[in-house]
């Protein structure tokens, strides 16, 4: 008798007499996907996960099951069983040739064989041995997934179940760190969603509605958000922005999701000469939850405006959203928020075969830096004698415009020009160039094909990012920015990443690179250029896990053009 066979003419009917699948609020998922494996180039994945069974119980899983053939060993399938409930983080696992069932505790380590499969609320009980009436309300709200056709990952299950424990639990603090493009504001929608379909706030008393306020740092990050949580009813969703305040004369109140930046919050007229910003027009126990998006770029730090809200809304349960690992310089972040609830680094996720792997093409000329000669020509401006110029001082303190065109033409000729890619330069000014000198020499005929995208590039530059993030257009191909781009980007199919500034810190290296991580179909990897040794500098293989392919170093010797 072959595996299916055990399965259809035993597993399945053992577990169907415990009551699963029968009993009201179960379900057993058959073959679940856990993880594709690691994208290996052409369509290829390596080492996928995929459990026999999964047992669900009021919308939350509660055990695995791995199947063999009726003549296999009973503990043969104890190694997968094993793997599968770490990996998916589920305290009870079983593996069955279809004429005995062994049993593992994942939580204490006791594991033997039993006579039956315990039924939905014995595992219930035994996986939640204290009672808690808001984690089973929190269980009652299932996932929105759009009937199906958005599934979630199971490190997002993982993620939303810490949290909901944690609210249920009583933690006002929470943090989440995710690597970029695994779905932060998916996990942060669903446990909106289940706080607000389970009616909890603050009075941890099912009588209303909860008010939840989305903080972001930029209009791109709360528009996102605003349009992902769009399951929720119209008139349920307020968008807080300083032009709608000024027109209606007070800030919005009457809905139960908030969506605005820090910025807008901190703004506000003066009143009797005192700065009188638009968040304290909200009493400070008006939100019951809020959510900080990106909090390691400087929420948590004491010095920060975006202390200041957080402190004012004190009352409410706020739950921090980062991409990047604790480390001496986010310091501050985990110091307010504790350590996290759960992490899922981007090794883990390439891992996985939930991003895309990146490969390393470090690129060196001989005028990485400068000295001046007296042969050389000072075209505008006063150089300084005997002083060495080092990259963090080229189109800041001295511009030479044949360095960059040079350095533009060797990444011209090692990229597909058909292929997204995004250009990070020292400033608006460097930027400008630089595309300019893309332009000068692309294969396309195409004159949009390199566009610039700044502060200083306003909407036009809005319209530019949002061609680019459309995967149905091939015009912009190449985008240069300076600071804009470097998070809040959503564009999947970003093939290639130029760094042609220094980078100056792990966190901002991390939210660079968490720009060509996200899946697209026909991507196998992305490719960083580095012009400027970031990534030697900010290696960290711990969380992002090695390059694809051995890292490789581009010399070239630098001819004035």
């Amino acid at each position: 008798m072959n595996e299916a066979e055990t399965r259809a003419e035993h597993i399945d009917p053992a577990l169907k007499t415990a009551g699963w699948g029968v009993v009201d609020g179960t379900r057993v998922r058959r073959d679940y996907w856990i993880s594709p494996g690691r994208i290996e180039g052409q369509g290829r994945h390596g080492n996928p996960l995929r459990a026999d069974y999964v047992l669900e119980y009021r919308n939350t899983k509660l055990a695995v099951v791995e199947a063999k053939a009726w003549n296999e060993e009973l503990t043969e399938g104890l190694a997968q069983a094993k793997n599968y409930a770490d990996k998916v983080a589920i305290r009870y696992t079983y593996c069955t040739n279809g004429q005995g069932i062994y049993c593992i505790d994942m939580e204490t380590g006791k594991e033997g064989k039993i006579p039956v499969y315990p039924t939905p609320d014995e595992l219930w009980n035994r996986t939640f041995a204290k009672a808690n009436a808001w984690r089973d309300r929190f269980a009652a709200v299932p996932f929105e997934d759009k009937g199906g056709s958005h599934p979630s990952r199971y490190y997002q299950d993982i993620a939303v179940e810490r949290v909901m424990e944690s609210i249920a639990t009583n933690q006002q603090r929470i943090l989440l760190t995710l690597a970029t493009g695994t779905g932060k504001t998916f996990i942060a929608f669903q446990i909106a969603w289940k706080l607000f379909y389970s009616r909890w706030s603050l009075s941890r008393e099912p009588t209303r509605r909860p008010r939840i306020l989305f903080l972001a740092d930029r209009n791109n990050l709360a528009d996102q958000a605003y349009n992902n949580f769009s399951a929720f009813p119209e008139d349920a969703m307020a968008r807080i922005n300083p032009a709608d305040i000024r027109k209606k004369g007070k800030v919005p109140k009457n809905a139960s999701l908030f969506f605005t930046i820090f910025q807008t919050f901190m703004s506000g007229p003066e009143k009797d000469g005192v700065p009188s910003p638009y968040f304290g027009e909200y009493p400070p126990d008006f939100f019951d939850f809020i959510v900080i998006d990106e909090c390691h770029r400087g929420g948590a730090n004491d010095e920060s405006n975006w202390r200041g809200i957080m402190e004012y809304f004190a009352p409410a349960v706020q739950l921090g959203l980062t991409a990047t690992p604790k480390r001496q310089e986010n310091a501050d972040t985990y110091a307010y928020f504790g350590e996290p609830v759960y992490i899922y680094s981007l090794r883990e996720g390439i891992n996985d075969g939930f991003l895309t792997p990146f490969r390393v093409k470090q690129i060196a000329t001989t005028l990485d830096d400068y000295v001046y000669t007296s042969d050389d020509f000072v075209v505008e401006g006063e150089i300084e004698r005997g002083r060495r110029y080092v990259e963090a001082d080229f189109n800041r303190v001295i511009q030479i415009d044949a360095r960059e065109a040079h350095r533009v033409k060797l990444f011209m000729e090692q990229i597909n020009q058909n292929e997204k890619t995004l250009v990070f330069c020292a400033t608006q000014d460097h930027a400008l160039a630089v595309r300019d000198y893309i332009n000068q020499i692309k294969t396309s005929p195409d004159s949009n094909y390199c566009q610039r995208v700044t502060a200083n590039d306003g909407e036009l530059g809005n319209q530019h990012l949002r061609d680019f993030q459309d995967n149905e257009k091939t015009i912009p191909t190449i985008l240069t920015t300076s600071q804009k781009l470097s998070t809040g980007v959503d564009a999947r199919n970003i093939r290639n990443i130029v760094l042609m500034r220094p980078i100056n810190s792990m966190i901002e290296f991390k939210q660079i690179i968490g720009r060509g991580t996200r899946l697209y179909d026909g991507k196998d990897y992305f490719t960083i250029y580095d012009f400027v040794r970031a990534y030697l500098r900010f290696s960290d293989p711990e969380w992002d896990g090695p390059p694809q392919a051995p890292e490789t170093m581009l010399k070239v010797q630098f001819v004035s053009l």
